[in-house]
């Protein structure tokens, strides 16, 4: 890298001095804040390229670097950017601890300005190659993904056997749904898959018409939505509690006191809420209820299978809404598995009565896309019928 580039920083702390220090070398910009939260709104607001490097000191307002960088590391529009810890006395259980983490390094003040201009230049270069081969790798493994033979030869004999057996219960529910309500027996959607294909999704129409339409007027009663903001107003910090004092520095956010790690928890689980579930749908029939509860409804998926934009048992397919909200790097594996009318998230739910978070979804999805294989599949279509045993409707 060469000599005259600059290396961008945000400071976190309160030690004016050391800002000062780096800001007379012309090879460091550097913007300071004083405590991790604004630090993380700045970069949430300005994004990942603003920044090279982050540097914090070990003790500062609210959470200390080690939590602060654990909660980055949790972020992956944050995993380009070097993270460097500084202290102001020699600790060297802290040290081992910072480089037992992944902190990239870790410094005692007073700061060597060439040896930090030096680490840095070579952390930047080495975070840019690793990422661009990750991204690399992880989208050719996305988009080169196919259905293994087996599994291919196995979902069109029993989709196909399926579709037969199943047949009088075909007719029988598009003479109910029809007897109920005008309109097509068949909901069709477009859904994202495997590799991020986008195609027509079956299913047994459930509800009324244009009940599409209506969706985003009764984003008041989504579970999940609901959810986050009861965990928004909910300023109670089991930490602070334990404590009997503020665990971090205290914020006033609409009025309401809150410390800064509860802060920081509320806005990572804000997520939930591009999930969408309704407890009482009032947009969903009779018929349509009775269809649902005995997962009926999800018959018409066969033939998605038989036309081999889905299997049996895979990673649920998303609404493009869904799929736009939430496709970051850290979903980007359960693209790289199939999609499916059944999965591990599925059987996993049922068990605990439908009581499952966006995250706990996302991490089975996950585990899917790492361990998937026609024995796994098997088991998993098991748990489904067994499943079906039970009255949960999830």
């Amino acid at each position: 890298m060469s000599a005259k580039k600059v290396i961008k920083i945000l400071f976190v702390g309160t030690e004016q001095s050391l800002v000062d220090q780096i800001k007379s070398d012309e090879r460091f910009v550097i913007k300071q804040h004083f405590n991790p939260l604004s630090a993380w709104n700045d970069i949430s607001l300005s994004g990942q390229d603003s920044y090279d490097v982050i540097i914090s000191q070990a003790y500062t307002p609210g959470l200390n670097g080690i939590d602060f960088f654990k909660y980055l590391k949790e972020q992956r529009p944050c995993e380009r950017i070097s993270f460097i810890l500084i202290t102001f006395q020699k600790n060297e259980d802290l040290k081992s601890k910072a480089i037992a983490l992944g902190i990239d390094d870790f410094y005692e003040v007073p700061l060597d300005l060439n040896k930090l201009y030096t680490r840095a230049a070579f952390l930047i270069t080495a975070k840019a190659r690793k990422g661009s081969e990750l991204s690399q790798r992880n989208q050719r493994s996305i988009n080169n993904f196919k259905i293994p033979f087996i599994k291919r030869v196995f979902d069109i004999i029993v989709s196909f056997c399926g579709i037969l057996i199943l047949s009088p219960i075909f007719i029988l529910t598009m003479i109910a749904i029809r007897a109920e309500s005008k309109g097509n027996v068949f909901y069709k959607s477009k859904r994202v898959g495997t590799g991020y294909k986008i195609f027509d999704f079956y299913k047994f129409r459930s509800m009324r018409i244009g009940a599409d339409a209506e969706l985003m007027t009764l984003a008041s009663k989504n579970q999940y939505a609901s959810k986050s903001a009861q965990k928004e107003i909910d300023s109670k910090c089991p930490e602070c509690e334990r404590l009997g004092r503020p665990c971090s520095s205290v914020l006033y956010v609409d009025s309401q006191q809150i410390c800064e790690r509860q802060y920081l928890n509320i806005q990572k689980q804000k997520t939930e809420a591009a999930f969408f579930k309704f407890e009482e749908d009032p947009r969903i029939t009779k018929v349509g209820n009775f269809i649902r509860k005995t997962s009926i409804d999800e018959l018409p998926q066969l033939f998605n299978v038989l036309k081999g934009d889905m299997s049996l048992v895979g990673n649920r397919p998303l609404p493009l809404y869904e799929a736009e909200l939430i496709t970051s790097d850290e979903w980007s594996m359960r693209f790289s598995a199939p999609a499916g009318i059944t999965g591990l998230w599925q059987v996993k739910e049922r068990g605990k009565g439908g009581e499952m978070s966006a995250e706990e979804r996302k991490a089975l999805d996950n585990e899917y896309a790492k361990h998937n294989n026609i024995l796994y599949d098997i088991k998993i279509l098991f748990l489904t019928v067994f499943s079906f045993l039970q009255k949960e409707n999830v």
